[in-house]
């Protein structure tokens, strides 16, 4: 006891507490600090540490705690604060709620951005030569930068393995495809692709029938997944040897079964043919000239990247003296969240989702262990009696923060147990918006994060108000009667504007993020995407093109049709080529071009805007050595008068007809590059047919039964061209709603913080409340008076987050080549929306507070 104390001041502090209400909230505290003293300075010296009049008080407590424990174990003492929490808990049943509420939704927005973040992460991670398995890419200089493709020369696998020695195997693969397969009765789609003998070898896809080394090695073999074994057979026994019908007129002979890609696989197939009848059905990728196929490679273990990159460097310009292309090897499990190249060099992709939503996790997390500790240290006037007895009692510093942690834990334990329960029941939803198959599985690493946050959270959340409740001085306590320090009251209020700050940021954000996407949906890119179905040419179709497009016009509902090597949207089958000359140009400048193979109508169907010449007409003799250009081509190719004009394409002379205006056949993310139209029939493969408004239904009815009519044992398939569209920015749309969602539950859990604060700071001032009524304030005066000091706090947090959401969208927009631009409303709608939900939560109480009955107040008081 210290000697600036007077006589008897534990007495009197204990008698200023004990008073009933209190008495059964600290009476176990009381016991333990007793009976510590007891077994630390004998009977004698407790005597003279507490006064006579302090024992008398408390010897019926200690007379049933003496006779069952002679000292406090740990786990007695871990037992004894819980029930302390449980206690504090039942007692303040509004502050337990609202933290209740805040955490467990905190945490089940952590727990479901893990289970995607976690998956995202793991994506190709599972093939046993990962770390040595490598993507060759290409990367073409243009006038315009650096261009960075998949497509490499069809060669460049095998020459790899024979000529450079860090090379251990390497295969090639093409594009995959949706084809149709069928046996006996059972037709199916599905999707495929061709790829090299050591395909097995390199990736690790798990082989349940045939030899790795020979199920590729037969030209016309084909190798199934178990899950189309399943379909086409009913069964992965003896599958091997039986035959499958490829596209109704080639036959292929099963020659082993993979278990089909897991999940974490980012490349998904359901069978794999031989690359050697590929080559056999396209010469043209022996050529060093030509690029299609993806290149892998295996590295020797004591290969260096960097040098082997620097090694390689002039490898296809070696073969090929013409090209310009510098192949790199880049790491193949590093290429699904880095796969963004911007002149050569990655950029991001979709790590930049995987960082923004564990961002957007910590957030949430943290405003929800805001709320927990504002509301514990609100409250400190109520806590204060009971910490102020337990410290005159003995109760030291550690033993409180211990016993504050442990209410914190307590409280993140059971929020952890509903959230586990609400992830169980969104989880199904979270699936559908993120195109994910996420479960939630307890193995052994889901249970360390889940026992990481849960432990992390609660101790967080707990420790600011147990260091600062633990270090009350409990004479300062009775002479006060304060609810807490000016430090305390200012950090109270700075992590109140941290909340908002946080709030308003995800609002501004998700706002930029619509605004966006909805200016990718509604700015015109060059031609009419509505009301565009398209469907792959096949069998009978194939064979007869023209004559089915004639019938295709002539269904009831359809205005207009044609046929197209591309679907008009970015990876819809378009060709890249250098092999574009015209008079004037510089022999070393090189200038890749986006080539579409089209049929006649195609451009007309799509509704092209031409601002010079015209477009392929069946009224002139021959259209085979003409081309169409859009605005961007001939811009560079520098041309005042282009029609007429005589450009040289793949070694022949062909004549300008007609310019289009420019229109985007990639994302907003990339200008609009150099392009042009070729007539080649006979080179398209894609029925587009433009439908009426309003009978879809029975349009499409139509065209399947003609083409059933073609092809009785293939299935219809068809797309619509504006869903494609919109499908390329789904990782966008994905973003935007999840961070809507997120947003959404940031703001309810800072409102009910708020909602906490606003409560106690009307019970606190109720008293005051009843003198400003008696000597004449009107309730305007005493509404405004209560809310003030919230209304500044969300005012400060406004203008901390106008600029940092500033920042952070404009770096966002940065990425699209196209995008709006950040007006100024947004942040005021953003800020306002803070202010005006923040009025509507503290409102109800501030109002059922300046109503009050000011003799019930007096009287309460």
């Amino acid at each position: 006891m210290s000697k600036n104390h007077p006589p008897g001041w534990s007495t009197r502090l204990l008698k200023a507490f004990l008073r009933k209400e209190y008495l059964e909230e600290i009476q176990g505290d009381l016991e333990e600090g007793f009976v510590d003293s007891l077994e630390q300075h004998s009977l004698k010296k407790a005597r003279r540490k507490y006064s006579l009049e302090v024992i008398k008080l408390i010897r019926p407590l200690l007379i049933k705690r003496l006779s069952t424990h002679q000292k406090l174990d740990p786990y007695s003492m871990l037992k004894h604060n819980f029930k302390i929490s449980l206690r504090n808990y039942l007692k303040h049943r509004s502050s337990f709620l609202i933290n209740l509420t805040g955490l467990a939704s905190g945490l089940t927005c952590v727990l479901l951005i893990y289970l995607w973040v976690d998956s995202e992460l793991k994506m190709d991670k599972f093939h046993q030569n990962g770390n040595r398995l490598y993507q060759i890419l290409a990367n073409s200089s243009t006038s315009n930068g650096i261009l960075t493709d998949e497509a490499t020369p069809g060669l460049l696998a095998e020459t790899m393995v024979e000529k450079l020695p860090e090379v251990e195997s390497a295969v090639m693969e093409s594009w995959t495809n949706t084809y149709t397969l069928s046996h006996q009765e059972i037709i199916i789609k599905a999707v495929g692709q061709y790829a090299s003998e050591d395909y097995f070898r390199v990736f690790s896809y798990e082989l349940l029938q045939g030899s790795r080394d020979e199920v590729l090695s037969e030209k016309m073999s084909i190798v199934i997944s178990d899950e189309l074994a399943l379909k086409l057979f009913g069964t992965t026994i003896d599958v091997v040897g039986k035959t499958i019908s490829f596209q109704q007129f080639r036959n292929y002979q099963v020659s082993g079964i993979f278990k089909a890609p897991p999940k974490s696989s980012s490349h998904q197939f359901d069978f794999i043919m031989t690359m050697g009848e590929f080559i056999e059905l396209n010469s043209w990728i022996l050529n060093w000239k030509n690029n299609g196929p993806s290149t892998f490679v295996v590295l020797s273990k004591d290969t260096d990247p960097e040098e082997f990159n620097i090694k390689i460097k002039d490898f296809i310009k070696d073969h090929n003296g013409e090209s310009n292309i510098t192949p790199i090897a880049t790491l193949y499990s590093d290429l699904y969240l880095n796969g963004k190249y911007e002149n050569g060099k990655p950029v991001g992709g979709r790590i930049t989702y995987v960082k923004l939503f564990s961002l957007v996790a910590l957030f949430v997390l943290g405003i929800a262990c805001i709320n927990f500790m504002n509301l514990s240290t609100a409250r400190v006037s109520r806590r204060a009696k009971e910490i102020g007895v337990k410290k005159a009692v003995g109760a030291n510093r550690s033993t409180l923060i211990f016993q504050f942690l442990i209410e914190s834990i307590l409280m993140t334990f059971i929020a952890m147990i509903l959230a586990l329960l609400l992830i169980g029941i969104v989880l199904p939803e979270f699936n559908q918006i993120t195109d994910k198959q996420l479960e939630l599985h307890l193995t052994r690493e889901l249970i360390f994060v889940l026992l990481s946050v849960f432990f992390i959270t609660g101790i967080v959340a707990g420790s600011y108000p147990a260091f600062y409740l633990s270090n009350l001085k409990p004479v300062s306590i009775l002479k006060s009667h304060t609810s807490g320090s000016l430090r305390e009251l200012w950090m109270r209020k700075g992590l109140v504007i941290v909340q908002f700050s946080i709030s308003i940021i995800l609002i501004v954000s998700v706002m930029v993020l619509h605004k966006q996407i909805e200016f990718t949906q509604q700015k015109h890119i060059g031609f009419n995407r509505d009301n565009i179905l398209y469907f792959e040419a096949e069998g009978e179709i194939e064979l007869n093109m023209e004559s089915f497009i004639d019938l295709v016009r002539n269904v009831p509902g359809v205005t207009k049709a044609s046929s197209s090597a591309h679907s008009l949207v970015e990876g819809g089958y378009s060709g890249l080529t250098n092999e574009v000359k015209w008079e004037g140009k510089n022999l070393s400048s090189v200038v890749p071009m986006e080539y579409l193979r089209i049929n006649y109508d195609l451009l007309e169907m799509m509704e092209f805007e031409i601002v010079a010449g015209r477009t392929f007409s069946k009224d002139f003799k021959s259209e085979y050595n003409k081309v169409v250009f859009n605005e961007t081509a001939i811009e560079i190719m520098g041309l005042s008068d282009p029609v007429g004009a005589t450009v040289n394409i793949w070694g022949e002379d062909t004549q300008i007809v007609g310019v289009v205006k420019d229109f985007h056949f990639k994302t907003f993310h990339k200008q609009v590059g150099p392009a042009f139209f070729v007539l080649k029939p006979d080179d398209t493969w894609l029925i587009m047919a433009r439908i009426q408004i309003g009978r879809e239904n029975e349009t499409i009815a139509s065209l399947e039964a003609l083409y059933k009519d073609f092809n009785p044992n293939f299935h219809f398939d068809y797309k619509f061209l504006d869903q494609d569209y919109q499908a390329q920015y789904a990782s966008e749309q994905r973003f935007a709603t999840l961070s809507g969602y997120f947003s959404s539950i940031a703001i309810i859990i800072s409102c009910l913080g708020l909602l906490g604060l606003a409560t106690y700071s009307a019970e606190r001032r109720t008293k005051e409340i009843g003198i400003r009524k008696i000597l004449g304030s009107s309730l305007n005066n005493i509404i405004v008076l209560l809310s003030r000091d919230f209304t500044s706090m969300v005012v400060i947090a406004i203008l901390i987050a106008i600029p940092v959401s500033h920042f952070l969208t404009s770096n966002w927009l940065e990425s699209f080549a196209y995008r709006i631009r950040l007006e100024w409303w947004f942040f005021v709608i953003a800020g306002a929306a803070a202010l005006i939900v923040a009025w509507l939560t503290v409102g109800f109480q501030t109002l059922k507070a300046a109503t009050i009955n000011p003799v019930d107040c007096l009287r309460n008081e």
